[in-house]
């Protein structure tokens, strides 16, 4: 039968072949076809015959071919079928298509829709005709029955794609469905309906299946719906990494069998899918803009949904497209700033973490990008390492105008600036250690931007390179050609940034002798250069190096665990051959270096400096050292015992014609000497016990040894006793002595002053700490100290004439920390009968003391303020923090021990009193210390316990309860010194008091008890004290406002005090009131800013719901402007003073109409995207404005006007009266009334606007809101005639007393002003239109 239908098709014979076909029963007709399909020769011409003979006018025909239509997708599917059999079924079947009725059509569409909710399908390869059954189903022109209505062809398609949507589809089958939807004509609605049903499907599939799907999605978007698309590919790996992290935290705690989501396919699945949005960006670019304009509207609302490690990764695969690079790193630069200004933002309110908690660390989902990109990401290395630099070029240091750096060296990075900078260094280390390909490029790009922006700080550049080095020094050996060609440019960079690349570099040179023989040879070249930069720059390379290679025998001390990374390199540099090698290498150096004594004083100055760490870290090399220091002194040295002085001077100055200049640091090489031989006489002893082996040579080096120790404590003692001896005039220094800095004989005298006193300082440190509490080496000390301080005062005193701000400067201290500490020690703590004694020498004297702690005081300051100090272990943090603990135990037994007024009570005397000195000491050591030592804290506290000061470090220290009790003891002098009365109270002691509260209350856990007790209490002051000191009574309302704004919004204080402000006039007050106030009203405008930004998604998701989630947000912002706007009702109704109090109160209270502005807009955009009405909190708010605030405003504006009035007037009385002197008076208070009325126009413009939006609001919401405000009179040419009038008769009244002949010219010339003024006047009485 089947040859026959062949045959007949063949002939073109329709009639018998129809006879034929109807002579056939169904189940007969579909057993040929099955047969024919799988012989898979002639099925194609079999059905080609078959729909011949079937035509589609007549029923029969139609019912045949949907038969064999559904028949032929049974056989597709079943798989018994060839490929290319199915195929040629499948092209048949879709030409056929469009000859199908629309009745047969739908009947066919329908039971695809079946077979697939079904689950029918097994191949799916029969779907590739349902796009084309769809498409001529939309173009069926005759009506079809559904249900029981009827539906157009278009209507029907789209109730099916509905119904598919809807349904449950088999995971085998998504891939195919999805390819199957390209080929349909889809509206935006359908196309959503698709969209969303393939992205519910991604949870349901196995993740091998993800990559092929997110492939089909993307071409997909060609069609329309690319932020669907995007959004959801972005919400289902977001999910799954976060799913993958909890499984991994999970895993740590308990045992599990087997992860659900594997790490390692997870990431090539996600590097697949990436690797396809990339390549459809490419091809098309409108997916591109889609996707980074969804992720900046987004960004405003949820960063940890937007900005996740996978969008990230895809953005920064997406910088390898031009078109969009440059908005990429834009939008992720801003988005970081963003992030960390939220976080510090968010840090500093309590009222803003309760209403929104935020968790997201953009720094934490950054460096996990770094993670992931290990799993085969080639194609996000570039762009990471691109956002790296741009991050540290964007917000590393800057210089300001007046070249000084803004960077933070020291402690915890605080600014978002300094944060995103530390992100962009972590990047960088993190891609460098893991990704080996750009570890060359990382390290070219580093050493380009130390070399090319050297007169930029680099600091954060440097910090890079030290932690690359340190990572990988036997790597980076093989990349050693480009650290030797940034060598050649050290003699023309500045001496920090060559002192910081040589100490990042320094791991280098122990493993790479070429490296360090290349550095050696720039060095000996910028040691004869004629830059006086490029000499130092030398003398600082060659001194790291001689700290860093050991010479066989040197010491292994504790103070050297500060040595730069050399634990880091596994290279043996302490053998027999490297140690011989080393030691010629350091006397090589050394030769070098003794040129340098005959150059310039600040080549000496970092010599001097430098030398004690060298023989501290290399002990062999003490005697060449030595050697050196003592032949060098010897130039200066008058070797006659009875001569005074005993130090030649004039040797060091230089004259050149008229000018000065110093050529030797006698001060810095005398104290050079000291800590050197100190040192040396301390490890003497062990230096023997390290070379017993070779005792001939012991006894040689001994004799040298003791030789150079006793001929250099010779000169010192020698030098102390006739300097004790020596009056100024022996230096040719007196009070009559010209000190001033224009003549060279000034300079020379003041050079020759700093250097005496210098000397002695150094000499007082060197005899305390020989003396052994000698009474006759404390008053050598003494004497020494007489001088200095005579010399001190003539300084002081001659610099007062001249330039009175800077009469209290003078040189920074030569004494070392470590002996400032031993000093305060024994002067204030030292109990011991035997030092008794001696050191009564001492104490007697007051000043003596005073200069002690003021001393401790500079030393502390200058580590505040650049994280080191001078002196030996000066760069060593952990020594420095043991210093700081012990200098801040005396000063608190001090302060503590001596009450102020018993110490004032005695005699008066110059300066501050020691218990001031010593107040001002711990205020700031104690900042000093949680800016340094944030880690070191509890260690700090627990040694400042007093009472057990000898004990035990506790592993658990409690922080909070350790600063409770040191603020207790701070709260007793603050209530001491509050009760006094007028004339004992000290103003500088209280405020000093009241700064140590609010330093120490930073270490107090909010939500302690301790806390709450230190608000209480600051709270009972501020409310009982009656203070008449404005510094004072600023410095507790600010204790006051930091304390309560770390446990809810301090809007209610804010209102009391303006209460109490317009009871009782306070200016200063006032101006801190309005300073916080505005704060609050930031914290609310960001408030309403993230409203806003949920705002639209909010709407398209809960379009249909009555409730309303950001309900607690509206309320807190509405009640938190209720509490601000009766504070300002008080302020407005306050009689102030002219002058800056009342400029600042009308800006402030236009940024309260500004705030009042934005929530106003945020309800229109509710009204105009939701159902949600307006609250009625809303309405009580306007109406409080409308009575309580705006109405005052406007009464006050006009009481600033007739002060300002009044102010113009006096001034012109004082005109007439002195006409010649008071000109540029006159014009200065006209400028000054001109300047203090520019905020008025921008108060009315805020409340006009605020009325503008509210008429707006009304018609929207259908509540009238404006039946609250009162309409404002215009003020645009609000001129007072009369006082017009006067102004002009009296400008008459002068001009006929001038010029009598132009009388009637003036007269005429005022009778026209009036007119038209007048007419000015007419014009402002009519109310202004509102909009």
């Amino acid at each position: 039968m089947d040859q026959k239908i062949l045959t007949l098709a063949a002939d073109e014979k329709a009639e018998q072949l129809q006879a034929c076909l109807q002579s056939l029963k169904e189940n007969e007709l579909k057993g040929l076809i099955t047969k024919q399909a799988l012989k898979g020769k002639e099925i194609g011409a079999l059905l080609r015959g078959i729909f011949k003979g079937s035509p589609c006018f007549q029923q029969t025909g139609v019912v045949r071919r949907l038969s064999v239509y559904k028949h032929c997708v049974q056989l597709v599917e079943s798989g018994d079928l060839h490929v290319e059999v199915a195929s040629e079924i499948i092209r048949l079947l879709m030409l056929e298509a469009h000859e199908l009725p629309g009745s047969a059509l739908a009947d066919l569409a329908t039971s695809f829709v079946e077979a697939i909710k079904g689950g029918i399908l097994l191949s799916g390869r029969s779907l590739e005709l349902f796009p084309t059954v769809l498409t001529a189903l939309a173009t069926a022109k005759e009506t079809l029955v559904y249900g029981a209505g009827e539906l157009s062809g278009e209507e029907f398609k789209k109730q099916l794609i509905n119904t598919l949507c809807s349904s449950r589809w088999s995971p085998q089958h998504v891939i195919h469905l999805s390819s199957m939807f390209r080929d349909i004509p889809l509206s935006a609605e359908e196309l959503q309906f698709v969209v969303e049903k393939v992205l519910r499907m991604f949870s349901q599939l196995d993740l091998q299946e993800i990559p092929p799907l997110v492939y089909q999605l993307l071409l997909l978007s060609a069609k329309g719906s690319k932020k669907n698309i995007l959004e959801g590919i972005i919400s289902f790996f977001n999910q799954m990494d976060k799913k993958q992290k909890e499984e991994q935290g999970n895993s740590e705690s308990m045992d599990l069998e087997e992860a659900t989501v594997p790490l390692d396919q997870l990431r090539h699945v996600e590097g697949t899918v990436i690797l396809h949005i990339v390549l459809a960006i490419t091809l098309d670019q409108d997916l591109g803009k889609e996707l980074i304009k969804y992720l900046k509207t987004e960004q405003q609302g949820d960063l940890s949904k937007v900005l996740c490690p996978f969008s990230i990764t895809i953005l920064l695969s997406v910088t390898r497209i031009h078109r969009f690079e440059d908005q990429v790193f834009d939008f992720l630069k801003s988005s970081v700033m963003r992030s960390f200004k939220d976080k510090q933002f968010l840090q500093g309110s309590k009222f803003l973490q309760e209403l929104s908690p935020q968790n997201y660390d953009i720094s934490a989902v950054v460096l996990e990008v770094v993670a992931n990109s290990v799993f085969g990401w080639d194609h996000v290395t570039r762009g990471l390492v691109d956002l790296g630099f741009i991050l540290m070029d964007s917000y590393g240091p800057k210089r300001t105008l007046g070249g000084k750096v803004v960077e933070a060296n020291h402690g915890l990075s605080k600014t978002p600036a300094q944060q995103a900078c530390k992100l962009g260094t972590d990047l960088l280390l993190e891609a460098f250690k893991v990704h080996e390909p750009i570890r060359s490029e990382i390290l070219e790009q580093v050493l380009n931007r130390v070399i090319t922006n050297a007169g930029s700080p680099i600091s954060h550049f440097l910090d890079l390179l030290s932690g690359i080095i340190l990572s990988a020094p036997l790597i980076l050996q093989q990349s050693s050609s480009k650290v030797a060609e940034a060598f050649d440019h050290l003699s023309f960079l500045p001496l920090d940034t060559v002192q910081g690349l040589l100490k990042a570099v320094q791991p280098l040179l122990k493993i790479s002798m070429s490296m360090r023989d290349s550095l050696i040879l720039v060095l000996r070249k910028s040691m004869f250069s004629g830059q006086l930069e490029a000499r130092k720059s030398a003398v600082a390379g060659f001194l790291l190096l001689l700290k860093n290679f050991k010479v066989l025998g040197s010491l292994t001390s504790s103070q050297c665990s500060q040595a730069i990374g050399a634990s880091q390199v596994q290279v043996d540099v302490h053998t027999r051959y490297n140690a011989a090698a080393n030691e010629a290498f350091c006397l090589e150096i050394l030769g070098s270096l003794r040129r340098c004594l005959s150059q310039q004083a600040d080549v000496r100055f970092m010599l001097y400096e430098g030398f004690y760490d060298v023989l501290r870290r290399n002990s062999q090399l003490s005697n060449s050292i030595l050697e050196m220091l003592l032949s060098q002194i010897k130039r200066h040295y008058e070797p006659e015992p009875d001569l005074l002085p005993p130090l030649k001077l004039e040797g060091c100055i230089l004259a050149q014609r008229d000018q000065i200049f110093l050529q030797e640091p006698l001060a810095h090489l005398l104290c050079c000497i000291q800590h050197c031989l100190t040192w040396y006489k301390s490890t003497l002893s062990l230096r023997r016990q390290a070379e017993e082996e070779e005792e001939e040579e012991q006894e040689e080096d001994d004799d040298d040894d003791k030789g150079l120790q006793q001929d250099l404590e010779e000169m010192l003692e020698s030098i102390t006793r006739r300097m004790i001896k020596s009056e100024l005039e022996d230096f040719e220094l007196d009070k009559s002595a010209d000190f001033s800095q224009s003549t060279g004989v000034g300079l020379k005298n003041n050079i020759y002053a700093i250097l005496v006193m210098g000397v002695c300082e150094v000499l007082i440190e060197y005899n305390f700490s020989i003396g052994n509490f000698s009474k006759n080496k404390f008053e050598d000390v003494l004497g020494l100290f007489k001088c200095y301080t005579k010399l001190c005062e003539i300084l002081k005193e001659k610099a007062g004439k001249n330039k009175p701000t800077s009469a209290n400067k003078i040189a920074r201290s030569f004494l070392s920390m470590g002996f400032v500490c031993t000093l305060l020690t024994s002067l204030f703590r030292d109990c011991s009968q035997n030092h008794e004694e001696s050191l009564a020498v001492l104490r007697s004297s007051s000043e003596f003391m005073r200069y002690a702690v003021s001393v401790a005081l500079q030393k502390v300051q200058q580590l505040e303020e650049t994280g080191q100090t001078d002196g030996p272990d000066g760069q060593n943090r952990d020594k420095m923090f043991q210093n700081l603990c012990r200098i801040t135990r005396v000063l608190l037994w001090r302060y503590t021990s001596i009450p102020t007024a018993a110490e004032e009570s005695g005699k008066k005397e110059k300066g501050k009193s020691i218990s001031l000195l010593c107040l001002e000491g711990l205020l700031r050591i104690f900042n000093t210390v949680q800016q340094l030592y944030p880690a070191k804290i509890p260690q700090f506290l627990q040694a400042l316990d007093i009472a057990n000061e000898d004990a035990e470090e506790d592993g658990n220290i409690n922080v909070t309860e350790k600063a409770a009790f040191q603020i207790r003891q701070f709260q007793r002098s603050l209530v001491n010194q509050l009760s006094n009365a007028d004339d004992d109270f000290s103003s500088k002691e209280a405020l000093l008091l009241i700064n140590i509260l609010a330093t120490l209350s930073k270490l107090l856990e909010p939500s302690s008890l301790q806390f709450m007790q230190l608000l209480s209490w600051t709270v009972k002051i501020c409310k009982e004290t009656s203070l008449d000191d404005a510094p004072c009574c600023k410095g507790l309302l600010a204790l006051l406002f930091s304390l309560h704004v770390l446990i809810k919004s301090p809007g209610s204080v804010l209102r009391e005090l303006a209460q109490d402000i317009h009871a009782q006039l306070g200016d200063i007050d006032q101006l801190l009131i309005l300073s916080r106030a505005e704060k609050v009203l930031e914290e609310v405008d960001w408030l309403i800013n993230k409203m806003k930004s949920h705002l639209g998604l909010e709407a398209a998701e809960d379009a249909s719901q009555a409730a309303n989630p950001t309900q607690p947000l509206e309320k807190a912002i509405i009640l938190q402007l209720g509490t601000l706007l009766t504070a300002y009702h008080e302020l407005v109704q306050t009689a102030l003073p002219p002058g800056s109090c009342v400029d600042t109160l009308l800006r402030s209270v236009s940024k309260m109409y500004t705030t009042l502005t934005s929530l106003v807009k945020y309800y229109l955009q509710v009204c105009r995207t939701t159902t949600w009405a307006i609250p009625g909190r809303l309405e009580k708010l306007v109406r409080l404005s409308g009575s309580h605030l705006t109405p005052q405003c406007y009464a006050f504006i006009t009481y600033v006007q007739n002060i300002q009035s009044e102010t113009l007037s006096m001034a012109g009385e004082k005109k007439k009266k002195k006409k010649d002197k008071t000109t540029a008076e006159v014009s200065t208070v006209m400028a000054k009334v001109l300047r203090e009325s520019k905020p008025i126009p921008n108060l009315i413009f805020a409340i006009e606007q605020y009325e503008n939006f509210l008429i707006h609001l009304s018609k929207k919401s259908k509540v009238n809101l404006m039946q609250y405000m009162k309409l404002s009179t215009s003020r645009d040419f609000r001129i007072n005639v009369s006082t017009l009038e006067n102004a002009l008769q009296e400008q008459n009244a002068e001009d006929r007393e001038n010029e009598p002949a132009n009388d009637q010219v003036s007269s005429r010339h005022s009778k026209k002003m009036q007119s038209v003024f007048c007419q000015y006047k007419c014009k402002s009485v009519l109310p202004k239109c509102l909009l």
